[in-house]
């Protein structure tokens, strides 16, 4: 039986906000609060790191392969905002990732912004940004996503029930245990009956196969490292299940683990190393949610919420803590006054609020998670970012309630 292999990356760079303060003389509102210096410093240096390396590996490997019927497959899941800033600080790679041959490529939805709107108490927000990021995939891709992954693989029913509404043939989230019990996440699930008859495919991903590159490629008390791609391809090829999800942060490429590592000649081996196994394939994402039959359902309820992050691949990493949850319904009370303003401007900027990495940078948590929030926050401590954010938010406020003063006059 041939088994599929999904190689699919998370590419996204968030728009980081001002931890000066607010600019009261910024001549927008994005500039008010955003810091496009620190976003440009931080784009530019991960694109010579990662983006422009790894992304130049597979372009050649995918068009040495293309026509063939073993093509090499990438799934692409690129947030809006990673979309904007390649558009103004490297646009050359949206130009590289557009010269990938049709049949080595696939393109994943996502929520507009890589924002939390998922987690709403009210999930017209939430549709409104799946159909408004794929319309920008279409746009800047040529491709409509079929396959989706809300932000951070943050999953639970009704997230799935309103993908599967909105069009989506298939959902990404992550392989918990919990869930899954002794069943395998190399298959392909589904809904249950009482969240709705119409449900999607529900593709999970291999978290340990998946995190052996992206955490343990470099780790030398692992007791695989040194990890070669002829290993990791007897891995695979030993893996049963109708297909196996790699699902990784792009960044893994050259950022998380330098070029010193080796990690770029890996994901350049990689491709020719999975096919020397006759029964090895890859696949568009699309493919694996249309042709694969569910074998049973994937019951997350809201309380049981699902994610990629930290080791209870829940909801914490972005609600775990009271200074979490306390921003979180700040934003989610100010959608009615901003939507009441109609002004696309101040719209842009709330969504720009809701990225998730804003809470995820404020987690207290410690030991091996709590490194993980470190290293990808600006901020030196959480209760910094929280007094940061919480300015923005309270000034991002007056500027509303002032405008619907002036709309209400």
């Amino acid at each position: 039986m041939t088994q599929k292999i999904t190689l699919s990356f998370e590419v996204h760079q968030p728009h980081r906000l001002r931890t000066e303060g607010v600019k009261e003389d910024a001549d927008t509102l994005y500039e008010r609060y955003f810091d496009d210096e620190m976003n440009e410093h931080f784009f530019k240096d991960v694109a010579e790191n990662c983006y422009f390396p790894a992304t130049e590996r597979l372009l050649r490997e995918a068009k040495k392969r293309s026509g063939t019927d073993r093509p090499l497959v990438v799934n692409f899941s690129i947030s809006t905002s990673w979309i904007q800033q390649a558009k103004k600080y490297h646009p050359e790679l949206i130009d590289m990732i557009n010269r990938f041959p049709d049949d080595s490529i696939d393109f994943i939805g996502q929520a507009y912004l890589h924002s939390l709107a998922g987690l709403f108490d009210d999930k017209e927000e939430f549709r409104w940004q799946l159909n408004h990021h794929r319309e920008l995939i279409e746009e800047t891709f040529g491709v409509t996503p079929k396959v989706m992954t809300n932000t951070e693989l943050i999953y639970h029913n009704e997230i799935g029930k309103i993908a599967s509404e909105e069009g989506y043939e298939g959902i990404f989230t992550e392989g918990v245990d919990r869930i899954l019990g002794w069943r395998s996440p190399n298959d392909v699930y589904t809904q249950p009956d009482f969240v709705t008859e119409d449900g999607n495919s529900i593709m999970l991903r291999n978290r340990k196969l998946t995190d052996d590159v992206g955490y343990r490629f470099s780790a030398e008390w692992w007791d695989e490292y040194p990890l070669t791609a002829e290993k990791y391809a007897s891995w695979l090829s030993e893996t049963a299940g109708h297909s196996v999800n790699l699902f990784m942060d792009y960044e893994t490429f050259g950022e998380h683990h330098w070029e010193g590592t080796g990690i770029l000649w890996f994901l350049e081996s990689l491709p020719e190393e999975i096919l020397k196994y006759d029964h090895l394939e890859f696949a568009k994402v699309r493919e694996v949610a249309e042709e694969n039959e569910p074998v049973g359902e994937f019951d997350a309820f809201e309380y049981n919420t699902v994610s990629w992050a930290d080791q209870e691949m829940d909801a914490s990493a972005w609600l775990g803590n009271p200074m979490q949850k306390t921003l979180f319904e700040k934003l989610q009370k100010l959608e009615d006054k901003v939507k009441a303003l109609d002004d696309d401007e101040y719209l842009e900027v709330w969504r720009k609020f809701l990225t998730s990495d804003h809470l995820h940078h404020i987690a207290t948590k410690t030991m091996d998670d709590g490194s993980v929030h470190n290293y990808f926050s600006y901020f030196d401590h959480p209760h910094e970012g929280f007094a940061v954010i919480t300015d923005h938010l309270m000034d991002f406020q007056e500027q509303v309630d002032k405008e619907l003063g002036k709309k209400e006059a």
